[in-house]
């Protein structure tokens, strides 16, 4: 059968290849750590190993799925045109510079510096995984809006806006954030709206956080609500805890990474 989709996914430390059909019904995944496929679909069985073969290496121990914990479930529940979890940083800029790009080859792109940004910013937050965190990437809101990164974890949920200020200065004057000589914007009000549109969504306290990249000075004023982080202390969110538990951070990961979930912000 033509059209097998394979989907990588990573959660608790481990990686996945997840299989599924053209109407979108999952066939099988494949775990990594352990080289075993575990069949659904035990008539699509040739066509998996086919699709499967170009990613493994090595014998595969293929039969029927262990019996499934609930986050497997909901992950086979999940049509992948709806899974936002393989979205990468900056999905949504890459879109427009790939539809667009030959046209600004030739001549700066102020967006493709925002790109570099979420994508670095996307790496660090990527990195808290193994401390208990979930991330989503490009979350897409209605009217064409997006939230850069959703961060979920043990100290709760978080909704991150990176900002380019590569050797500059920046200042910081409640909601304004002025970048180099550039003309203050209302950063600050956009980092508020877009944990509250996440509020909305999941249903759920969702905190605001800006990250800026490559920042030379900051000079901060109070903003108590929304917290402004350099790039370089990304790291110090996964030491954060005491809001939620394992259970519940899987739980609020799987509701945030299903497409409609966001059609309600």
């Amino acid at each position: 059968m033509a059209g097998l989709r394979v989907t990588p996914v990573h959660r608790h430390g481990q990686a996945r290849l997840y299989v599924s059909l053209p109407d979108g019904r999952s066939a099988a995944w494949y775990d990594r750590a352990t080289g075993r496929v575990s069949l659904l679909l035990d008539d699509h069985r040739d066509e998996v190993l086919a699709a499967l073969r170009p990613y493994v290496v090595g014998e595969l121990l293929v039969g029927p799925p262990p019996v499934p914990t609930p986050s497997d479930l909901a992950r086979l529940a999940l049509h992948p045109d709806d899974d936002l979890a393989p979205n990468r940083p900056g999905e949504a800029l890459l879109t427009e510079l790939e539809r667009y790009g030959s046209a600004h080859r030739l001549r700066s792109d102020p967006r493709r510096r925002e790109l570099a940004a979420q994508q670095a910013t996307g790496a660090a937050l990527d990195r808290l995984d193994g401390a208990g965190w979930r991330v989503l990437h490009s979350v897409p809101l209605p009217a064409d809006a997006t939230i850069h990164h959703l961060l979920i974890g043990p100290a709760g949920a978080l909704t991150v806006r990176a900002l380019d200020a590569r050797r500059h200065r920046v200042r910081i004057a409640d909601p304004l954030v002025a970048v180099g000589r550039g003309a203050p914007s209302p950063l600050l009000r956009t980092a508020r709206h877009d944990a509250e549109r996440a509020s909305l969504a999941l249903a759920a306290a969702v905190r605001a956080v800006v990250v800026l990249v490559g920042a030379a000075r900051v000079e901060r004023g109070p903003a108590p609500d929304v917290s402004v982080l350099r790039d370089t202390e990304i790291a110090d969110l996964g030491r954060l805890g005491g809001v939620l538990k394992p259970a519940d951070v899987e739980s609020l990961y799987w509701t945030a990474r299903d497409r409609r979930t966001w059609l309600r912000a």
